[in-house]
């Protein structure tokens, strides 16, 4: 190591180690989720300043280098004869570099893509085998709002977790500090690893990276944005100092990684309602393309405050079935006046599968595909023709590779809105209608929408399906809607079903559209 670079790794130990500053960035260094994780990262991080210490010497080192010599005008003949024998050196190096990596045949065995391990948050379980137990039985999420006074609101309904503990998962200071979506992710994140025996032991034998943490919200810190906006009423000084960082979407999948060391691909995405969806496909395409061996995905969203049941009021969306909550949320029913809000967080763990099988994890399903289409119709209403879905559910069934009758269970976006849940019905209708083995349901008329948690959260229960062989029933799906035909819907009470492959569709605001595929692993 230069002495520039010892210098420098000296500096960031020191800076690392310090704790004299009483700024807020460094506070938050300093209680950072250290304290909770069950990975130790003193050491990794002492490693890390030793790595980046010479690295960045010697970034600095070519940039200034490369700075200078190409500024050609202020030189002498003899000085840019030099320069230019010496850029011919770097030159036929870069080449031998290329040749070295086109040398290197790619697999020709395809990447497989298999789920290890789920977690999520939601008004009917904290665990998956809870949460899908509560659905086969056909139990509700749906009760009244008790965060706060709503009584002024046309809607007073809502899927709201009403008990949740951070407990063991995330530091209590953090606790204090985060928005619920960020807590919501960071527990449910660390439950998959869990349920996918990823023991301290199995962690150490990770490449961290190769591990990646992609995890959406359509919304975001909206609560911790909202509660600074009132403080900003008295005075700035008010204001929470994390309320910037801690109300952007891609902040919980950066303090999960943080938390875990993980340094693979790390971002999150945010499409509305289809947020889940997204991460989920793009988390796989990761692993399939080889830039990451394992990933953790999904999407959380928490917003039953004032501001967020005001907006989606405003916006007419809303069931106003205040009187008896469970019965609000009813895809396909004749009755229905609108969906309901709901809370939480579903998060998968996809691996490669020779990296699952060589640790032994145990393999819930494979991921066969996906796809994404836009409307490019309406801020909020489907296509009529409903083009857009029917394209996105025949691009992924292609992306997949299999055949249309292959898929004979479907979990639907179906939102209990009026035009949506039709327009969904006819396109599965026109691409699966003849397979009369098919079987559809909507995990929302039990915990409602989730709104860029619902892709992922729907995403396990269609795993659990796979797993079980029970698919959930359509609770108050009493008055079909004279449109659908019931026959590919299941009914009020739980079937069992032998899946062959199932199809998993999110929906969101601004035309985005998204279809996943899961089948049992073979």
């Amino acid at each position: 190591m230069t002495m520039g670079g010892a210098s420098l790794c000296d500096s960031l130990v020191a800076a690392c180690m310090s704790s004299a500053s009483h700024s807020s960035v460094e506070r938050l260094t300093q209680f950072d989720t250290r304290s909770s994780s069950i990975w130790p990262r003193r050491s990794r991080l002492v490693n890390n300043c030793s790595l980046h210490g010479s690295q960045a010497s010697s970034r600095n080192n070519n940039a200034s280098s490369s700075l200078f010599e190409s500024n050609n005008t202020f030189l002498n003949p003899k000085q840019r004869r030099f320069n230019r024998a010496s850029t011919s050196g770097q030159v036929t190096t870069l080449k031998m570099e290329k040749e070295a990596m086109a040398n290197k045949k790619p697999s020709l065995e395809p990447r497989r893509v298999v789920v290890t391990g789920m977690g999520v948050e939601t008004p009917l379980g904290h665990d998956p085998h809870t949460f899908y137990d509560n659905l086969l039985q056909g139990k509700s999420g749906i009760s009244h709002i008790e965060n706060f006074d709503c009584s002024a609101f046309p809607t007073r309904i809502a899927g709201e977790i009403k008990s949740f503990s951070t407990e063991g998962l995330v530091a209590p200071k953090l606790s204090k500090r985060m928005d619920k979506f960020m807590l919501y992710l960071l527990t449910a994140g660390k439950k998959a690893l869990e349920d996918g025996g990823v023991t301290e032991d199995v962690m150490a034998e990770f490449d961290k990276s190769r591990c990646g943490v992609l995890i959406g919200s359509a919304m975001g810190g909206m609560k911790v944005f909202y509660d600074a906006l009132e403080a900003l009423k008295i005075s700035y000084r008010k204001m929470n100092p994390f309320c910037v960082p801690f109300a952007t979407t891609n902040m919980g999948s950066a303090m999960l990684a943080l938390d875990l060391g993980w340094m693979g691909p790390n971002y999150s995405i945010s499409t509305a309602c289809a947020t889940g969806n997204f991460c989920i496909l793009n988390a796989a395409n990761h692993i399939t393309r080889g830039e990451a061996d394992v990933m953790l995905c999904g999407g959380s969203d928490s917003v039953i405050i004032p501001i967020g049941l005001g907006g989606f009021v405003a916006c007419r969306a809303l069931s106003e079935n205040n009187d008896d909550p469970t019965k609000a949320s009813r895809p396909w029913d004749s009755n229905r006046d609108g969906f309901v809000m709901g809370e939480g967080a579903g998060v998968l763990l996809l691996e490669e599968l020779e990296h699952a099988k060589k640790r032994g994890a145990t393999i819930y399903a494979e991921f066969l595909g996906g796809s994404f289409t836009c409307d490019a119709y309406h801020i909020t209403e489907p296509r009529p023709d409903g083009a857009g879905v029917i394209l996105a559910i025949e691009k992924a069934v292609a992306h997949a590779g299999i055949s249309k009758e292959d898929i004979n269970y479907v979990n639907a976006h179906a939102t209990s809105t009026p035009a949506g849940d039709l327009k969904e019905y006819h396109a599965l209708s026109h691409c699966f209608g003849q397979n009369p083995e098919l079987r559809v349901n909507s995990t929302k008329s039990m915990i409602g929408h989730l709104l860029g948690a619902s892709g992922a959260v729907e995403a396990v229960a269609t795993v659990q399906a796979i797993k079980t062989g029970w698919v959930h029933p359509n609770i108050n799906l009493e008055n079909p809607d004279k449109a659908v035909d019931t026959k590919l819907l299941v009914g009020l009470k739980k079937e069992r079903l032998d899946i062959k492959a199932a199809l998993s569709n999110s929906f969101g605001f601004g035309g985005q559209n998204s279809s996943i595929i899961f089948a049992p692993y073979k």
